[in-house]
């Protein structure tokens, strides 16, 4: 039996997603990037644990801002790990430098899913031309799972976690996205107001200090370790604390308002709305999900997929790439 893999690099944690060749579920397993980092955990280890390495077909890599390249591109092609700078991306901890140098010394085979930046030619030349930067790699693989789970050639999606990124599918491509630093809050990452703007300038903060604190936990007053940052928010929102409930309300203005925002600029009748994400998909215990779809359902159904949707679509790309030999994914070239 072959495998075929895909690699979500998140925030928190870096997840990945193993299926066979009835695209099959195989395994799921989550990384803790600072416990990668400080040598708590080992991708290798945890990998053999589940598959003979030997067996993997073809593993779909998602990793930082993925914005040097904007191809799908096998990873021995890749240069400084298809990413411009590490700077400005929110916190570092070295986990994900782990694990990508650790599956070249293991000879997977892999491929590296570009980002969604200027240099990304399907996308709208408005968006190329408006922002530098407008989604890192990992939405294009929850997109392409939001595309085979709905088949919807137009589309919205709203990931939503410790940022939201919202993404314009039109025709089957990607369109545009809208980033963490320009658009809606997440838990922990959000856009610079002018008070951010002030503290920069006065020197107080560096800007990658106030993109890390510009999410809600700002508005509920919550400042701790990054993993813990949700869960602590949604704590006070359920203690009824009146700053973790505007907290939860104001994501969900953010988020309804950006889908908008690309609604009213779409070309095509929007077929679709999908959420994922961690807050994306949450009803229990704060129906974050309902609340924004009760805002949005007007435009079109909405649809609420997995948390796990950027592992399952690198995946999902991996199989369709070897196994079907698809040479464009969700308007992106696959470079051979």
């Amino acid at each position: 039996m072959k495998y075929y893999m895909g690699m979500d690099h998140g925030t928190t944690a870096i997840s990945f997603q193993i299926i066979d060749e009835n695209k099959e579920d195989v395994a799921y397993f989550k990384l803790n990037r600072d416990e990668v980092s400080n040598n708590k955990v080992n991708f290798k280890d945890t990998l053999r644990e589940h598959v003979k390495i030997a067996d993997i077909n073809l593993l779909a890599m998602t990793y930082a801002m993925g914005d040097s390249i904007n191809k799908i591109t096998p990873l021995e092609k890749v240069k400084d790990r298809g990413i411009l700078s590490i700077n400005g991306a929110g916190k570092v901890t070295g986990g994900g430098s782990k694990i990508y140098e650790e599956i070249l010394s293991l000879k997977i085979p892999s491929i590296l899913i570009p980002g969604l930046h200027k240099d990304c030619e399907f996308m709208d030349e408005r968006f190329r031309a408006s922002y530098s930067h407008c989604a890192s790699s990992e939405k294009v693989s929850l997109t392409y799972y939001a595309y085979t789970m709905t088949g919807w050639k137009n589309m919205i999606i709203a990931d939503i976690s410790s940022n939201t990124v919202c993404i314009l599918v039109e025709d089957g491509i990607i369109k545009g996205a809208l980033d963490a630093c320009i658009g809606a809050m997440g838990f922990i990452h959000g856009p610079l107001d002018l008070s951010m703007i002030r503290e920069i300038d006065e020197g107080k903060k560096t800007a990658n200090e106030c993109f890390s604190h510009a999410g809600i936990s700002k508005i509920a007053k919550v400042d701790t370790k990054i993993n813990n940052v949700k869960d602590e928010i949604i704590k006070k929102a359920l203690n009824n604390d009146k700053n973790g409930r505007l907290a939860i309300d104001s994501l969900v203005m953010s988020v309804v308002m950006e889908i908008y925002g690309l609604y009213g600029i779409a070309e095509n009748n929007i077929e679709g709305i999908v959420l994922t994400g961690s807050g994306g998909t949450m009803n229990n215990p704060v129906d974050i999900s309902g609340m924004i779809k009760e805002k949005v359902e007007k435009i079109a159904p909405v649809k609420v997929l997995t948390d796990k949707s950027g592992a399952i679509g690198s995946s999902y790309i991996a199989y369709d790439i070897c196994k079907n030999k698809k040479n464009k994914i969700m308007g992106i070239d696959v470079l051979k």
